[in-house]
């Protein structure tokens, strides 16, 4: 099996750290978050707490398509996040990536970055509604989203778990986490706001980020909340269609 490793420039001294951890990721370090898709685990690196993410291993198209056509999930994480670090935007430190492959398929990648620690996500705006200043964050948050576009940054996984909010008397800073799908150039008006469809249910959270972008962009309320609101519908419609799909899939597996 061959291997393929990037470590960043600041912390190649450490790359036989890194070469352990992920030749021991089964044996090693702590599970943190949700297991079901991908594998995180945290491990100790001096005073840094150090995050490494386990891909999971593709289906057989995209075994060959990582393996001869496509850069793989932890390269893109690894490359968008030092991008977005030029840019300004914030996400952990990457620190690198490695791959395993094969002669004539992919096998698997990790990413590994800094741990983050935030105070809350996106997702905490939608389960507790009484967060306190709920709608002072929800606004920044929107004129992130707002700078991200100006940037010429399309998050295409803009959903509620992939941003970290960091409070700190009233000011708030973001960083993006999960970052395999991106897409940088200039955004028209479409496309940046059908970028909030998969972030809530809500009709009054909508109206609130519509309004934050309208003062952001200059653009007609009326005009973003249609669009922003019909698009979250759809999202919604399409996400629990597959819901209802995977659930006779599993029935019949029965």
């Amino acid at each position: 099996m061959k291997r393929n490793k990037k470590i960043h420039k600041d912390f190649e001294s450490n790359t036989p750290f890194f070469d352990d951890i992920i030749n021991h990721f089964d044996s090693k370090g702590e599970a943190f978050g949700n297991q079901d898709r991908n594998a995180l685990k945290l491990f100790q690196l001096d005073d840094l707490t150090i995050n490494v993410k386990s891909f999971k291993i593709p289906n057989m198209v995209n075994r060959l398509a990582y393996r001869f056509f496509r850069k793989s999930k932890a390269q893109r994480s690894y490359e968008y996040a030092n991008k977005l670090t030029r840019l300004g935007v914030g996400t952990p430190q990457p620190i690198g990536y490695y791959e395993f492959t094969s002669l004539f398929v992919f096998k698997n990648s990790y990413y590994i970055s800094e741990q983050l620690e935030c105070d809350l996500t996106f997702r905490e705006l939608l389960t507790d509604l009484n967060y306190p200043d709920h709608e002072s964050i929800l606004r920044a948050f929107t004129r992130f989203t707002f700078q991200l576009h100006e940037k010429g940054i399309l998050f295409l996984d803009h959903s509620p778990g992939n941003t970290l909010i960091q409070i700190n008397d009233g000011d708030y800073k973001f960083y993006l986490v999960d970052l395999n799908r991106m897409v940088f150039k200039s955004l028209d008006f479409e496309t940046r706001i059908k970028n909030f469809s998969r972030l809530t249910i809500y009709e009054w959270m909508v109206e609130i980020m519509s309004d934050e972008y309208a003062k952001s962009s200059g653009k007609d309320y009326n005009e973003i909340f249609n669009l922003m609101w019909d698009s979250t519908r759809t999202f919604q419609q399409k996400y629990h269609r597959k819901e209802r799909i995977k659930k006779k899939l599993k029935f019949w597996k029965r």
